[in-house]
């Protein structure tokens, strides 16, 4: 994923946290606000409730690969933060792509001629 892409200062995730449409999913979550940029970023937050670093890093390497094919179908313009629940942990890349796909659609973010 480009470095520009990247969703990273602290200040960007709490003003999504606080001001964010929010979208559930038992394995995943989406917080979604507009960026006022040409582009999207995106952040990754998996807990330590998740496991150990190994699992944490593996379930965050899935969404950032499952994201990365979505992008060129998503419209620009915002931040999104990925949060993982304990049920994504031992999901496979299919589950977790099929999940992410469902929840951008949710929230609107989908191109109307990628549906």
């Amino acid at each position: 994923m480009q470095r520009r892409w990247r969703l990273r200062a602290r200040a960007d995730f709490e003003r999504l946290r606080r001001e964010g449409r929010v979208f559930r999913h038992p394995m995943l979550m989406l917080s979604v606000g507009t960026n006022g940029l040409e582009h999207n970023r995106y952040g990754f937050v998996a807990g330590k409730a998740l496991g150990t670093a190994v699992s944490r890093n593996h379930v965050k390497r899935l969404l950032r690969e499952a994201v990365r094919r979505l992008h060129p179908d998503l419209r620009s313009g915002y931040d999104m933060v990925w949060i993982a629940r304990m049920a994504s942990a031992e999901q496979p890349l299919s589950a977790i792509q099929r999940i992410v796909f469902e929840l951008c659609e949710r929230a609107g973010l989908l191109m109307k001629d990628s549906a």
